[in-house]
C-alpha cells in the first residue's frame, strides 16, 4: 500500500545541484509521526542518511551535508525533495528516499535498519565534470 518512488535526476554536472523527488502513495506525508529521509549509497561504501523532514515540516540533516543540502515538501502532491548544491563526481551515488515511524539517528545506515520500514526503489545518480 505505502510505495515511495524517487525521480529521475536528469543529467548532473559538477558544480550544479542535484534536485530529487520522492513521490508518496498510500500515506499521507504530513501523517504523525513519520520523517521522510534521504539515504545515499556508494558502490563499497556505508549507506548514509542525508537528512529527513518531519511530518510537520521539521528538517534535521547529517551535518557532514547540513551546508550544502535542503529538504523539502509539497504536502499536495504528496511528495518530498531534496536539493543537494555544489555537487562533485564524489556524490555519485544510489539515492533513496525512506519513511521512518519517528526520528532517524544513525548517521550510517542499512536497508535492514529498523529505523526505516519503508523505502523507494533508488535512483542512480552519476556527476559528471
Amino acid at each position: 500500500q505505502v510505495q515511495l518512488q524517487e525521480s529521475d535526476p536528469g543529467l548532473v554536472l559538477s558544480s550544479k545541484t542535484l534536485s530529487l523527488s520522492c513521490a508518496v502513495s498510500g500515506v499521507n506525508i504530513t501523517t504523525h509521526p513519520l520523517y521522510w529521509s534521504w539515504i545515499r549509497q556508494s558502490p563499497g561504501k556505508d549507506m548514509e542518511w542525508i537528512g529527513c523532514i518531519s511530518y510537520g515540516g521539521v528538517t534535521y540533516f547529517n551535518p557532514s551535508f547540513k551546508s550544502r543540502t535542503a529538504i523539502s515538501r509539497d504536502t499536495s502532491k504528496n511528495q518530498f525533495s531534496l536539493q543537494l548544491s555544489s555537487v562533485t563526481p564524489e556524490d555519485t551515488a544510489e539515492y533513496f528516499c525512506a519513511r521512518s515511524p519517528g526520528r532517524p539517528i544513525m548517521l550510517k545506515t542499512t536497508r535492514q535498519s529498523y529505523e526505516y520500514d519503508y523505502w523507494g526503489q533508488g535512483t542512480q545518480v552519476t556527476v559528471s565534470s
